[in-house]
């Protein structure tokens, strides 16, 4: 059985026990976190497709890890102008086991 979710603008595909790391924080290590936006779920050959999402399911998991991406540096610059920015960027990230998916 897997589900298809959507969250922040990016989609998922998920699975009871995976663990998946969502570019955003949704709250404390430990916390359970419930997804609405289902798109899909597919369960031994029966598949249930929503327009745009699938009405009452959701995916439920847990927080296991809050944290920080390694930094991007943004450097632009134009040339023959004298022209340079460099700025750097850490994204914060929330590490989510899925524990359940409820048609």
């Amino acid at each position: 059985m897997f589900a298809v979710i959507n969250t922040n603008g990016v989609q998922f595909v998920v699975t009871r026990g995976e663990r998946i790391r969502i570019l955003a924080d949704l709250g404390e290590k430990g916390n359970e976190v419930e997804f609405d936006k289902v798109m899909m779920i597919k369960d031994n050959g029966d598949t249930v497709v929503g327009r745009p999402f699938v009405k009452g399911a959701k995916v439920k998991g847990v927080i296991r890890e809050n944290g920080r991406l390694p930094k991007v540096i943004v450097f632009k610059f134009r040339k023959k102008e004298k022209y340079r920015r460099k700025r750097g960027h850490h994204q914060d990230f929330c590490e989510v086991e899925i524990t359940d998916i409820i048609k």
